[in-house]
């Protein structure tokens, strides 16, 4: 028998109004499978012990018809967000025993509308670079394989979706932290619109960079948990609004050689992304091969505005807890320490100009189409050695122009899934889904289940 914790949030929110389940029934079913599933990849490091007084109150807005569309659906929350009455650790015992006082402002539109809050998962400590095997957390693991990474920061967030723990889970990105873990564990993630969804009450990494935005199952899954995240939501389209529609027509730029000819690019990758853009042109979209201004300058700019920010963030917190920070989190700092102001001025002029380049040149076309990752996940073995390793990705120059981004699993590669890229101009969230949900619809890669 389907367990209630396989059903999609569509499926379950009808049943929930339909009266056929219940948020309790539903909750208990997340809570066994997390239990049966967690010491294999260890996504969750809580679980909110009154998840089920939670999935009682939403069966008692289910009942009153006060609800809104993600009413009595359980959803983890990576633990760089507050969520009131849970820790708030940010994955570093510089913050071990914090408990939020508060929700987030985006936490507390998911409790409004009676969303289970069923715990917080892993994240990267202060969402920098890991796996860090020191932490008192252990990191999380790839349900596909879990010798091997999950990508960060959003960690946990894309293990617990890919492993079957939860089919949403909220998650932050200032250079790829949703989408690469994504890409990485099979599942779905999406990078709105900068400042669509607040980022207040998430521990800040890169403020001009970060982004608080869905990991989920599927695309009309992020597309729905974006709109019930969204800020302001008169001012935007929905996410979901053109979710089943034809994409016959829509102009796709394929961003073939930011990715095809780099020598770290797995020759699986390239292959899979041709067939990606095979598929979408014999759905009706019309790809051309463009040339995007180079990626090497996005990267140089963002990083310099991402280490710069970062240590001024944590200036108080290293003069008085140095010693308490895990190894590569300072390394990562200290890079920030080495910037003068000249320099990060320098790095935003470049942000005004290269985001003007990339919007150009995407002139007379909807959406781009290029890798998430460059190769499948990395073993944590690669990581054991005293010198930083560095996954390639193509997701930092989005977090630079703010523009929307979508990864979804393309294919495998060794067992290991491989993601693709689709990218709007800003407010545009709704043609990507659109584009990512036909995609898709037409293949077999988002069906795919790992082996727990």
């Amino acid at each position: 028998m389907t367990s209630p914790a396989d059903l999609s949030l569509p499926e379950a929110a009808a049943a929930l109004r339909a009266g056929t389940l219940t948020s309790l029934d539903l909750t208990q079913a997340v809570l066994d499978r997390i239990s049966d599933r967690n010491p294999r990849v260890h996504a969750f490091t809580h679980i909110a012990a009154d998840a089920l007084a939670q999935a009682d109150h939403a069966d008692a807005l289910l009942r009153s018809g006060n609800t809104g569309p993600l009413c009595g659906l359980p959803i983890a929350v990576k633990d760089l967000i507050d969520v009131a009455g849970q820790p708030a650790t940010s994955g570093s015992r510089v913050f071990a025993g914090r408990i939020a006082e508060t929700d987030a402002p985006a936490i507390a539109s998911l409790r409004a509308q009676g969303a289970v809050l069923i715990g917080k998962v892993a994240t990267y400590e202060f969402a920098m670079v890991g796996p860090d095997q020191s932490l008192p957390d252990p990191c999380a693991r790839n349900p596909w394989n879990p010798a091997h990474i999950t990508g960060g920061s959003s960690s946990g967030s894309a293990a617990a979706v890919a492993g079957g723990l939860v089919r949403l889970a909220i998650g932050t990105d200032t250079g790829g932290s949703i989408r690469a873990p994504a890409a990485y564990c099979g599942a779905v993630g999406l990078k709105p619109t900068y400042d669509r969804v607040s980022r207040a009450g998430a521990f800040p990494l890169s403020p001009s960079l970060d982004h608080t935005g869905p990991l989920a199952a599927t695309v009309e899954e992020v597309a729905l948990a974006l709109d019930a995240l969204t800020e302001h939501p008169e001012n935007w389209r929905p996410a979901s609004a053109r979710i089943g529609h034809p994409i016959t027509g829509l102009k796709i730029a394929y961003a073939r050689d930011w990715f095809a000819d780099d020598p770290q690019a797995d020759p699986a990758l390239v292959r899979a992304m041709d067939e990606a853009a095979s598929t979408l042109s014999l759905l009706g979209a019309q790809i051309t091969l463009v040339t995007l201004p180079a990626y090497a300058p996005f990267e140089a700019a963002a990083s310099v505005i991402l280490h710069a920010e970062a240590l001024e963030e944590h200036r108080a917190l290293i003069r008085d807890h140095a010693g308490t920070y895990g190894r590569p989190t300072l390394q990562c700092l200290a890079f920030g320490a080495a910037l003068d102001a000249e320099d990060v001025a320098k790095a935003r002029q470049a942000q005004t100009r290269l985001t003007a380049a990339m919007l150009a040149a995407m002139d007379g076309h909807d959406l781009i189409l290029t890798a998430t990752t460059l190769a499948p996940a990395l073993p944590f073995s690669a990581f054991d050695g005293e010198t930083a390793v560095w996954t390639p990705m193509r997701t930092i120059a989005f977090n630079l122009t703010g523009q929307p981004a979508l990864s979804l699993p393309a294919g495998f590669e060794s067992g290991l899934p491989l993601g693709l890229q689709l990218i709007g101009r800003h407010g545009d969230e709704d043609l990507v889904c659109a584009a990512g949900h036909a995609f898709e619809r037409a293949t077999d890669h988002s069906a795919q289940r790992p082996p727990l």
